[in-house]
């Protein structure tokens, strides 16, 4: 079965052909970081008429690379949600018209599922049941995963996602946009000799909370946050106080529910430090770690493209209407 898998929910317009049995047969992505920069984020509107000028180029190109044609597709995902809802529309209105028009089923795909199936991908997947970290823009998530819909929500951000607190943390030290990356990178320059609340961990329970975190930086950066140097000791210090915090709570996770595979995934999991205090965790714990490969970590057509195959070979299917949802709890799925 070859799938077309069409990624709108946000800032990147991500386009794929996944095949049930021979894996991923083209992928590409267009980004509008150098767009939005100049506002200093995302803009909705904006992000929804550059989605209406590359998705069918896109599609097109992505044909051609596979070598097929709209009659070999046997099905399309989409991302229906959550996401902008101008943003998604662009993808769900595109996807269900050319699914109308080739006579094919269509299945709405819900983003952060598509994270979490991100590293099903790469060359050694993890095996059911796992633990997934999702951390992406606005989510922080942490999940028990049986199978395929079957999820069971362990934690959640009360507040600000990890995402959210770099960007804006990094908006609050002069970065431009993308902030994450930027912050990061101006980390490296750092040494965490701040020492940054660990928010939530002194309390049972696997939520997250990192608008208290964002409150700290603001206060430090205005006291001690004047010169260069000190602004990437100030980044150095948040950014390794969310990487321990994540680490503490997917310990947690892990011992409460006795797994033994840890899935981390999303935009901010490309995150170096991240990564390395999770891999140094599950070292501890004789866990395993897995990741996606960095293109797609970040929003993607081809997770999307293979969490829309495997709910099309379980036999479901979307009827006619353009569904979106904005706001979709990864906890209705089934």
């Amino acid at each position: 079965m070859y799938v077309l898998g069409i990624e709108t929910s946000c800032d990147e317009t991500g386009v794929a052909i996944y095949h049930s049995e021979h894996g991923l047969c083209s992928h590409l992505l267009y980004s509008q970081v150098d767009m939005h920069s100049e506002y200093g984020g995302v803009v909705p509107e904006l992000a929804s008429r550059d989605h209406i000028r590359k998705l069918v180029p896109l599609i097109k190109q992505c044909l051609k690379e596979s070598g097929l044609t709209g009659s070999g597709i046997n099905g399309i995902a989409y991302t229906a949600g959550p996401g902008l809802m101008g943003a998604l529309l662009v993808g769900a209105a595109t996807a269900r018209s050319l699914a109308w028009a080739w006579q094919i089923p269509a299945i709405a795909v819900h983003h952060m599922e598509g994270h979490l199936l991100a590293p099903m991908l790469e060359e050694n997947p993890p095996e059911f049941p796992f633990v997934a970290l999702l951390i992406s823009g606005g989510h922080t998530l942490l999940v028990q995963v049986e199978g395929i819909g079957r999820y069971q929500l362990l934690g959640e951000s009360l507040d600000d996602a990890a995402g959210e607190a770099f960007d804006k943390t990094a908006k609050m030290l002069g970065l431009g946009y993308p902030g994450g990356p930027k912050l990061s990178a101006l980390a490296e320059q750092g040494t965490p000799q701040i020492k940054f609340p660990r928010p939530m961990t002194d309390r049972p329970g696997l939520d997250f909370s990192f608008s208290g975190l964002k409150t700290f930086t603001m206060n430090t950066v205005n006291t001690s946050g004047k010169t260069d140097q000190d602004k990437a000791d100030v980044a150095a210090a948040f950014q390794q106080a969310v990487a321990e915090t994540l680490s503490i709570k997917c310990k947690r996770a892990l011992q409460q529910t006795g797994l033994k595979r840890l899935v981390i995934a999303g935009g901010v999991s490309a995150n170096k430090q991240i990564r390395a205090s999770l891999t140094q965790m599950v070292a501890k714990e004789n866990a395993q770690l897995y990741f996606p490969r960095l293109e797609f970590c970040t929003d993607n057509g081809a997770m999307i493209a293979y969490a829309g195959c495997q709910r099309l070979i379980a036999g479901q299917q979307q009827g006619l209407e353009i569904y979106a949802r904005p706001r979709w709890p990864i906890s209705e799925l089934n």
